[in-house]
Parts: C-alpha cells; sequence; structure tokens
C-alpha cells in the first residue's frame, strides 16, 4: 500500500509544466480513493477537492510563467491537526469543541503556502499529540500501528498521498512514526522552525517537523521553512559516526539491537567510521526529567480547556494533566535547565571522540502490531531533550517485512551538515 512520491520530482514537474497542478492533484484524489479508506491518515472533509482544486486554479493563474514560480509551487501537503490552518477546523484528535481551539495559522504553515504549496488537509493526530491513537494504520501492514502523535502525516506520505506533511515531536512523533512507515522524518534543532499557530504541549521541548519520501526532499522542504537557513557547499568527506553505547541502547528490543548493526556494517561498507562513545549512563533519569517536564508543561498549556472541558478528555490525558499539576515549581525548572546540560555534555562528547553525527536506532524496534498503541518513543527521547535537529532514516526490514532505520543527530544548530550528510547516509543504508 506504499507508492512512490518524492517531493523532488513533484516540484520538477510542476513548476516547469511536465503536470498541471490539478492533473497532480487528480493523481493523488485517485490514490486517496484506493488508499485512505484502509489507513485513515486525514481527518475527513467535506468539499476536500473542490477546495484544493479551486486552490490549484487560483495559483496557476497567479503563475503562469515557469521562471516566475516559487520553490514549492503547487506541492499538495499534509498538516498534523495541531496546526490551524485558514479555513480549516482544529480538532487536535479531541473530542473539545473546534471553536474553543481556534487560532491564527501556524507560521510554519504560510511558509509552505508562501512557496507555493496547497494545503491537501488536515492529517490524524493523537489527541493532543499525546498517547490517544486515532484511527490511523501503518501503510506497510494495516494490521500494525504507523506510531505517534503524527499518526497521519507519516502514514500518508508513506502511501504516496502527498509528498510532504507536517508533524510536531514533544518525545518522539516525528522520528519512531517515520521509522514505522519508512519514510525520511526531520526534526530540527528546538527552535529553528517557528511553532507559532500550534496547540502547545510542552513549549520547551515542542519543536515542528515534517516528512518526506527522501533527503533530497527533506532538504528542499527544509530551506524553506527553518530560520536563516544557508546553502553550504556539498561536504565531500564523510562524517564520522558517533554510536552512543550503553544504557540508552539497552532501550531497544533484541529485533532493534540486531536491525541496529546491520545498518551499522552498511555503513562501515560504505565508507563510514563509526565510533563507540560511552554515554548516557544516566538516560533513567533523563527520561524522568523529561516526562515530569511534559507533563507539568501540558498542565499549563491546557489550564483553561480543561477546567471547561475536563471530562471531554481521554482518560490517558486526563491522568498526565493531573500528574502535572502536582509538580513543583523547582523540578519543572529543573527539567528546563536539563535540556542545556545534555545538549552540552553531548556536543562535548562529541568534540572529545572526534564525531561528526550520533546515529542510533530510530525506534526500539519495528512498527508494534494493533493501533490501540503507537509505540514507545524512548529511543527519540535525548534527542528531543537537547534539541539536536535529528533526521529519521529508512533501512532494511524486519523478519515480517516492516520497515526499520536509524536516526542520526549532529550539534545544535547543523542542521544544514545533518540535511547535505544525510544523502549520502541515506544511500548507503537502502
Amino acid at each position: 500500500m506504499v507508492y512512490s512520491e518524492p517531493l523532488g520530482n513533484a516540484i520538477t514537474e510542476l513548476r516547469y509544466g511536465q503536470l498541471t497542478v490539478a492533473d497532480y492533484v487528480e493523481r493523488l484524489r485517485k490514490r486517496f480513493d484506493e488508499l485512505e479508506p484502509q489507513i485513515e491518515s486525514f481527518v475527513p472533509e467535506d468539499g476536500r477537492w473542490e477546495r484544493v482544486l479551486s486552490d490549484a486554479d487560483e495559483l496557476e493563474a497567479r503563475f503562469p510563467n515557469p521562471a516566475d514560480r516559487p520553490p514549492l509551487y503547487g506541492v499538495p501537503i499534509g498538516v498534523k491537526d495541531i496546526f490551524h490552518v485558514d479555513g480549516l477546523p482544529t480538532h487536535a484528535g479531541s473530542a473539545l469543541p473546534p471553536d474553543v481551539l481556534t487560532g491564527q495559522q501556524g507560521e510554519a504553515v504560510q511558509r509552505m503556502r508562501d512557496a507555493g504549496a496547497l494545503v491537501l488537509g488536515k492529517t490524524v493526530t493523537t489527541e493532543f499529540a499525546y498517547f490517544e491513537p486515532g484511527p490511523t494504520r501503518n501503510p506497510h501492514d494495516t494490521a500494525h500501528t504507523p506510531g505517534g502523535s503524527s499518526s497521519g502525516s507519516a502514514a500518508a506520505v508513506a502511501a504516496g498521498l502527498c509528498p510532504f506533511a507536517f508533524g510536531t515531536q514533544t518525545v518522539g512523533s516525528v522520528i519512531r512514526p517515520a521509522a514505522f512507515c519508512g519514510v525520511v522524518g526531520y526534526k530540527p534543532s528546538y527552535g529553528r522552525i517557528p511553532i507559532s499557530g500550534v496547540i502547545p504541549f510542552s513549549e520547551s521541548v515542542d519543536h515542528v517537523g515534517f516528512f518526506t519520501q527522501d533527503t533530497e526532499g527533506a532538504e528542499l522542504a527544509a530551506a524553506c521553512l527553518c530560520d536563516n537557513w544557508r546553502q553550504l557547499p556539498s561536504q565531500r568527506e564523510k562524517p564520522v559516526l558517533g554510536v552512543p553505547e550503553g544504557a540508552y541502547l539497552d532501550q531497544a528490543s533484541d529485533e532493534g539491537r540486531q536491525g541496529f548493526e546491520t545498518h551499522l556494517e552498511l555503513l562501515r561498507d560504505a565508507g563510514f567510521d563509526v565510533v563507540d562513545v560511552p554515554i548516557l549512563e544516566d538516560i533513567e533519569s533523563i527520561n524522568e526529567r523529561h516526562e515530569r517536564l511534559n507533563a507539568a508543561e501540558l498542565a499549563l498549556a491546557h489550564e483553561a480547556w480543561y477546567e471547561a472541558y475536563g471530562d471531554e478528555y481521554s482518560e490517558t490525558t486526563r491522568k498526565l494533566i493531573e500528574e502535572g499539576r502536582t509538580i513543583p515549581t523547582k523540578a519543572l525548572a529543573r527539567g528546563r535547565q536539563s535540556r542545556l546540560e545534555l545538549r552540552e555534555r553531548f556536543e562535548t562528547a562529541m568534540n572529545d571522540a572526534g564525531v561528526d553525527l550520533w546515529i542510533a536506532p530510530s525506534a526500539p524496534g519495528p512498527a508494534p502490531t494493533g493501533i490501540d498503541s503507537t509505540g514507545d518513543p524512548v529511543m527519540n527521547l535525548p534527542w528531543t531533550h537537547s534539541g539536536l535537529p535529528t533526521i529519521a532514516l529508512p533501512g532494511t526490514t524486519s523478519a515480517d517485512g516492516l520497515p526499520l532505520g536509524v536516526q542520526c543527530a549532529a550539534p545544535f544548530g547543523a542542521d544544514e551538515r545533518l540535511l547535505d550528510w544525510s544523502h549520502a547516509l541515506a544511500s548507503a543504508l537502502t
């Protein structure tokens, strides 16, 4: 149930007139009609295609000359349903009335629209980007979860329903579903893509990220979305990869570790140096600080909504909010400070070991069976906590044919280097 739909190909076909925007939308519509009833990646919308085709007609009228067309001219995108989008309601995977969740359109969405993209629709999210899952299924095997909380976005890109979709990450909500669905997921340095216009979870660690089918598409999108993007000369030398050996890696399953070792062998065979670096021996404490920070900040962000509509929240989300209300201010402050301390630890260790990028499993193992859970984000937590730019790259498959992959993290602010290096890494892994 997966189709090839790379972002770069779409840009070329649309911008240079090989395909009209309306014809491209019609291609996706046929695929949507075939696959969407089985994977349920998009929030249902009456009149979706009439709206999108009207936007396409308007765009084509504005830019008849290919030389004048913006970089993402006519590209249909999915938008996780915690982003506000002009003309579309925000449900956030919840039972709260949409009129209380309204807000100004997300700055990241506006940047994509300014670059010529069309909003195909809202994609399914877990409730308020936490753990209560929606109906979305994994396109590789509908008996398995696509991951979360950006469930619909990852599944839609994997199925070829759109070449780009927004996600967010507060623990592992971009990198993990990218791994489960076999696509590229990118989480920038904390704050590099504006978070305004997105319903908050934990303001200290919320990241806007996205999904594409390949690294070339990820780099094209990042250049449109990231603040102060720099076009660097391509790096010919391969990066030295650091493996965070110890308690952190022990959190992966046996199958996840076996897959990771296979990926490391592929990279060594392709000429990459791989170095073991003992670090994160205190991963349990880091996990606890991050989880308490999330709970406390979720309770703060939802205080007014929860007071008015607490009965409409799922039991899972209510439990975390109630926990967050009990966390003392000192613990909240400690969690916020911990982010900066961990970032410094990572970068000091990289300098000492001569490492350019960290590499680790994207998830503990392949996508679990069923859709009642979205899987464990524990492998993603330290990279999110520290705010380091991170990319998920598809690799081999499990014994059951499900995707397995790796995640690579660069020093804070080195997003351009990470994405440039990702091309060679992705080539070696596949």
